[in-house]
């Protein structure tokens, strides 16, 4: 038995809590400063936890590497086994044309930029980042709104800040899932945490979105649809996270505000039409588009470069028109026929006698081999059991779903197979990534070096209430992914708060909650926002244009945060 040690270095706290720091800093400098590729960092951040947990917390080197091993096979499943599932979804609709379809629907719809902006990069991003995330929902809203006439430096800010309330619920929910891998808090309680926040900051996005295309114009014309749409998924956040399925939160809140948008622009229209129709900005796209030589003269190239290669694409159907009308009813249906099928499945399994049946014979708990470990108090630490889902994972659910689509939209098993494994080797430095990020939060929480921190960290008393929030945005900002930030964070994040009288689900959540407000600094959605708009090394532009914003929303939800660990609003906190 291995038993942790609150101390062990030199029999301080606080140096033991220096050392303890030293993985994720080396991660972090490693990433921030010497621009090392995010698989090597997190390779070497678990490198050197492995040696501080063997050396200086003196873990047995055979529960060390067993430590390691689960966080591996926690990283590949559920996590990658739902980011694979759902990106290999994602990419058999690009194989297809329908969804063009789903992009010249969202694109007939207004011819106003700014209404353009919340339908595009708000709600079809929001339902991009459900499924796909890493970058695509940028990427494809970017070149979606730059075909429709906006310029390119200002379509990459808007798509930018506009992933931004999804993010917490993206890829199926999976930052919400490893934060209850790594904590072990109960799912629902941090799914319903987490959807008491982030629907606050959604409902500001899209008055930022309108301001940014047209200035306080934007605002005074268009507050209406804004606050419609804002409000229409933050209330579809809240109540699919709270009362109905996590991993649905954002297909539902993206669906439920599109329908809301649409209805309020049947009764009601901004007083003015702005940016669309202008012969200027209409020849100035193809020119930018292959400028920065990744797609073609025409927008729907420029989207399909944007969005990478997703296999190669099925023969054209005679039925879809080529031009920018308005599609058939018929056709929108087959174009967003795949979330309606996920959204199905998923209320399936949500069906109490299929979810009991799920539970009973499609999961499975046991003791992961090689642990046996106490806390410095005693007590076995809850991580070392596994719990495995199989059938009941939202993984499989995708996958059945994906079979689903191909079956629909007639796409045959060698081509959904080639297109399976193109997303597997698209994700190959992800896999990586994740696997040596979960395998380092796992040696470090396991080992007692993230109990140490969390210690240290309680020493700022009702103070952490203010900090918990910085922490998750610098990990976001630095790793690019939430579902990173809070396996590395979480934990910690849960200590303090147990050693500060704090809700350790309020802190959890808040962690990812308030990170996502640096997910529009992250050096790869830069990256990938510059590329897709023709703007390559714009990066330090978009960073400076972003940086307030980022810190304005995260001032906001961290004053939100800071009520809700205080009897204010602390009624919010399940």
């Amino acid at each position: 038995m291995f038993q942790q040690i609150l101390d062990p270095i030199a029999g301080s706290l606080v140096i033991s809590a220096l050392c303890a720091a030293l993985p994720l800093v080396l991660l972090f400098v490693l990433l921030g400063v010497f621009k090392v590729k995010a698989p090597f960092a997190a390779l070497a951040g678990l490198a050197l936890s492995l040696v501080l947990a063997v050396v200086g917390w003196q873990m047995p080197v055979n529960q060390a590497l067993s430590a390691t091993a689960a966080g591996i096979f926690y990283g590949l499943f559920p996590i990658l086994w739902i980011l694979v599932n759902a990106l290999w979804i994602y990419r058999l609709t690009v194989a297809t044309p329908w969804f063009e379809v789903l992009g010249r629907t969202i694109r007939s719809i207004s011819n106003d930029l700014r209404i353009l902006a919340i339908l595009i990069a708000f709600c079809f991003g929001a339902l991009l980042e459900s499924l796909a995330g890493f970058g695509a929902p940028v990427a494809i809203s970017a070149a979606m709104l730059m075909a429709a006439g906006m310029k390119p430096l200002k379509s990459a800010i808007v798509s930018l800040l506009a992933n931004t309330a999804p993010v917490a619920f993206g890829a199926m929910a999976a930052p919400i899932i490893a934060l209850n891998g790594v904590t072990g808090l109960p799912l629902n309680e941090l799914s319903a945490m987490a959807g008491r926040q982030t629907p606050f900051i959604a409902l500001i996005v899209p008055l930022l979105l309108v301001f940014i295309v047209d200035g306080r114009r934007g605002v005074k014309q268009t507050w209406p649809v804004a606050l419609v749409a804002g409000a229409a998924f933050g209330l579809a956040q809240f109540v699919t996270s709270n009362y109905f399925a996590v991993e649905l939160t954002d297909v539902v809140a993206a669906v439920v505000t599109v329908a809301a948008v649409l209805l309020m622009l049947k009764v009601w229209q901004p007083k003015e039409t702005v940016g669309m129709g202008g012969a200027v900005e209409a020849a100035a796209i193809p020119a930018v588009v292959s400028a920065g030589g990744t797609g073609g003269s025409t927008a729907q190239e420029g989207t399909t470069a944007a969005r990478g290669s997703g296999g190669s694409a099925l023969p054209a159907d005679p039925a879809i028109p080529t031009d920018n009308s308005r599609p058939e009813p018929r056709q929108i249906w087959m174009a967003i026929a795949p979330y309606l099928i996920i959204i199905a499945v998923f209320s399936v399994a949500q069906i109490p006698a299929v979810k009991a049946w799920l539970t009973q014979v499609g999961s499975v708990t046991f003791a992961w081999p090689g642990l046996d470990i106490t806390d410095s108090a005693g007590k076995p630490v809850a991580a070392t059991k596994f719990k495995l889902d199989h059938l009941k994972a939202t993984g499989t659910l995708l996958l059945f779903s994906g079979v689903l689509t191909m079956l629909l939209y007639k796409i045959k098993a060698s081509q959904g197979l080639r297109i399976y494994r193109d997303t597997v080797v698209q994700l190959r430095w992800t896999i990586v990534t994740v696997t040596a990020v979960l395998g380092l939060s796992f040696v470090m929480n396991l080992s007692g070096q993230t109990t140490t921190l969390g210690f240290a960290l309680a020493s700022a008393g009702g103070f952490f209430a203010l900090l918990s929030p910085l922490i998750g945005w610098i990990g976001v900002a630095l790793t690019g992914s939430d579902t990173s930030s809070n396996s590395l964070f979480g934990q910690m994040q849960a200590t303090a708060a147990e050693q500060t009288g704090l809700s350790p689900v309020l802190m959890a959540a808040s962690n990812s909650s308030a990170g996502v407000m640096g997910k529009m600094l992250s050096l790869q959605n830069l990256a990938v926002a510059s590329a897709a708009v023709g703007l390559d090394g714009a990066e330090g532009t978009l960073f400076r244009k972003l940086i307030g914003w980022s810190v304005g929303l995260l001032a906001l939800i961290t004053l939100l945060i800071f009520l809700q660990s205080t009897p204010v609003l602390g009624w919010m906190v399940p």
